[in-house]
């Protein structure tokens, strides 16, 4: 496949809306979790995945202290600037300093996005200004300009 529109990320991220939480899924209309998400979109759009990610509990990025998704999005994605994302680019979150970024969502315009969170759905939703505050970190899917 050749590298992805953004309206082509953006159109495949939004018919996983509805597809409920399930850790450490990615299948559409059954069951995701953010990363799921990320992974079905790649899918949906570049093609097969790079690699499978490893087995994590709830609790890894605490447990772990480690940038995990920082280093897959480096390594898989292009690095952008957090404060100036555009529409298709995947979001990474970290909920409070000094614990690694854990949360993905992936950006439908510069002031909504599309995640799948624990007891809920993958929804569209407003990038309010808490959520800002917690971005840490913005990719672009590879080959996106």
């Amino acid at each position: 496949m050749s590298a992805p529109s953004r309206a082509a990320i953006v159109a495949a991220a939004r018919r996983w809306i509805g597809t409920p939480y399930l850790h450490q899924a990615s299948l559409r209309g059954v069951g995701c979790d953010c990363l799921g998400l990320v992974r079905g979109v790649w899918r949906d759009t570049i093609g097969a995945e790079p690699e499978s990610p490893a087995p994590y509990s709830p609790d890894w990025a605490e447990a772990g202290r480690v940038e995990t998704l920082a280093r897959a999005g480096e390594k898989y994605f292009d690095p952008v600037n957090p404060e100036a994302f555009g529409e298709g680019d995947v979001l990474l979150f970290r909920w409070r300093a000094g614990v690694p970024a854990k949360h993905l969502a992936i950006a439908s315009s510069a002031s909504t996005m599309i995640h799948a969170h624990d007891g809920a759905e993958v929804c569209e939703v407003a990038i309010t200004p808490w959520w800002r505050r917690k971005l840490a970190y913005a990719f672009s899917f590879p080959g996106v300009v």
